[in-house]
This record gives structure tokens, sequence and C-alpha cells, in this order.
């Protein structure tokens, strides 16, 4: 049975859990989940847990992510992207070199608020649930850090840009670029988004479903699976024999007959066979936190 996860090169078009689900189906795991959503027409990196996995997701470090967005000036959509209404038509009177300049503003830290068409809940209801029964609800405005904004492509004449953003969890980017259009006075629309990069794991160390289903078929859908403590990036804490059967029933372990311990508070346990089995807690004692087996 396959523990682990799998970078998946998501394709336009379907949900995210439409796309695990199928992950799930062609590697014969018994769980399947995803460690952040990416839009329907949204593409790229889309990190999907399989079997075990699922129930480290939350222990996962909040890294940043890298997206590259088209966006077009001149249009506003409730969905702040193209798959939604229009609202608004405007006239364009800027060029590329306004739309870099504007891109300063949202470099750093900054307040956001989330789009209604969010998978962001109010009491208990997702907001796209509520947008789609025309009914919007206030939305607190909510940190993000921008670290690179750049503008790679410019067309004038079609009013379309290209951003590429790396920015810290939680970031919208179709609210980045509907800010950026009302900063700039014409509005903006995203028209494509594709995420390149999410816990460490690239564009390029993802599979995209054909490259998984001929691997399915030949019998080598495994090495596509990365090992569960890869995306923890805890540090490692090889236990004896005895300490890995206490560990994994539950038990906590006593720190002064364990080797190899740093200041860190969260430790990957590994049995002396090299089988990871789960996270520990370091406090007065090592308190199993999420384990393999239960």
């Amino acid at each position: 049975m396959l523990h682990g996860f799998l970078c998946l090169n998501k394709p336009e078009g379907l949900t995210s859990f439409v796309a695990a689900a199928k992950v799930r189906r062609l590697t014969g795991a018994k769980k399947s989940g995803h460690t952040g959503t990416l839009d329907p027409m949204a593409t790229g990196v889309l990190t999907v847990a399989l079997g075990a996995a699922t129930r480290f997701i939350e222990l996962i470090p909040s890294h940043e992510k890298s997206y590259r967005a088209v966006f077009r000036l001149g249009e506003t959509t409730d969905t702040l992207d193209i798959t939604g209404t229009t609202l608004q038509t405007r006239p364009v009177t800027c060029d590329a070199s306004a739309v870099e300049a504007a891109l300063d503003v949202f470099r750093g830290d900054s307040l956001q608020v989330p789009p209604m068409y969010s998978a962001l809940q109010k009491d208990g209801v997702r907001l796209y649930a509520l947008a789609r029964q025309g009914v919007e609800v206030e939305r607190q405005p909510r940190k993000v850090t921008i670290s690179r904004l750049a503008l790679t492509a410019a067309d004038d004449a079609a009013h379309t840009y290209t951003i590429d953003v790396t920015c810290s969890a939680g970031t919208y980017i179709r609210s980045l670029i509907s800010d950026l259009g009302e900063a700039l006075g014409c509005g903006a629309v995203m028209t494509a988004l594709c995420r390149t990069a999410a816990h460490g794991l690239t564009l390029a160390q993802s599979f995209d479903f054909p490259a998984l289903e001929a691997m399915a078929q030949n019998g080598t859908i495994a090495t596509a699976v990365l090992p569960i403590e890869r995306l923890l990036g805890f540090p490692a804490l090889t236990v004896s024999d005895k300490q890995a059967v206490r560990f994994s029933n539950g038990g906590a372990l006593d720190l002064s007959r364990l080797g190899g311990l740093t200041d860190a508070a969260l430790y990957s346990v590994f049995s002396p066979q090299g089988a990871f089995l789960g996270v520990g807690e370091a406090a007065q004692e090592l308190l199993p936190k999420k384990i393999m087996s239960k």
C-alpha cells in the first residue's frame, strides 16, 4: 500500500478534489487528499497526499508558493477571473510601464481581502456557496507577504500581461490582480493561472495524468510517490527497537534515553531499520504527535 505525497501537474478543468481522487485510483491508495486547493481553471503543482500521508497534511510547514498568472485590463467579474460574470468594462489608458510601476505597491507585506468565490468558510458554509446564492458577507483582511512580483510578458495592444508571483500561503492571486486593476483605474481580470512551486516542489518535479497513467500500466507509479517525511522536513530521530514499539503504540519516550536531539520541537521518528514511524513532539518527554499506525 502506498503512503506518501505525489506532486501532480493538475490540468485545467478539474477541481482539486477530483484530481486527488483520480490520483488515488491510479495508485491504488485507500485515501487521498491535497495540501492546498487550486481552482478548476488553474493548472500546476498540486501536492496529493496518499494513504497515511493524509494524516500528516496539517503538520506540513507553511511554505511560500509560486505562480505564473495572466490577466487582462479593462474588465471586472464577480469571480475575479474569466469564469465569472462580467460586472464592468472600462477604458484602458495605461501600458506596461504603468503596470510595472503599480506592482511595487503590492511587494512585501500587505492586507488582502479574500474573494467571495473561495473555499473559506463563514459559519460552516463555503464562501463560494454563499456567492452562488447571491449572498455577500464581510471578510476580514488578512496579512499576506509577496516576496517576488515580476512582470514577465506584456501585450499593450491586447491589454494582457503576465506576472510571476512568490507569496505566502493564503494569498489569492485573483485578488492581487483585481486590486492591481483598481490601482490602475481600469479593473483587471485573471485569464490564466499556473502554480509553479509549492512545499518545496516545482513544476519540473510534477507528473501529469498521461505520465501517471503510463506508469500505472507498467507498474512503476510507486516511484512517483515521495516519502511522508520529505515534505515534513523535521530533523530525523532514530530510536531503538523497543522505543519504536512503544512510540508506535502511542507511548511517550524518555528524552534522556534518546540520542541526536537538537532544540527542535518536532522530529520525524524512525525505527532502527529506517521505517518512518511518525512525528514526535519534544516536551518533558518525546510525545507521539502523529503516528503511522494510528
